[in-house]
């Protein structure tokens, strides 16, 4: 991360040792690890929190396009229904007859009775 090999920490180790004594150093190096923890836990902290917002978000995204597409399928059908309803209603208006009218689709004339000397088809 920072790109810091053993010599620059020796030579950061070697003036902290001239520049505090050896009776403060240890006291120092505590205190300097304290810290140190301290902001390691805070940026974990702020990383797993800015993970969860991304994952929260992408969930949303998701959510939503799931819902466009339930959505365009209910107006499929919607439309679907309608379009049914309306021809039958146009079928039924035209002759007059609501129950006597052909269903939709219906238009194949209707087979003939099979007899009782026929063998039925195989």
């Amino acid at each position: 991360m920072f790109d810091i090999g053993f010599s620059e920490l020796f030579v950061v180790a070697l003036v902290a040792l001239v520049v505090l004594g050896p009776e403060r150093l240890p006291k120092a190096a505590r205190f300097a690890g304290l810290w140190v923890r301290r902001a390691r836990a805070q940026w974990y902290s702020v990383k797993a929190e800015l993970e969860n917002e991304l994952a929260a978000d992408e969930l949303k995204r998701s959510l939503q396009a799931t819902q466009a597409e339930l959505r365009e399928a209910r107006d499929s059908l919607q439309r679907q229904g309608q379009a049914l309803r309306d021809s039958v209603e146009g079928d039924g208006s035209d002759s007059g007859h609501g129950a006597d009218a052909t269903p939709a689709g219906g238009n194949e004339p209707p087979q003939p009775a099979a007899d009782a000397n026929d063998n039925p088809p195989r």
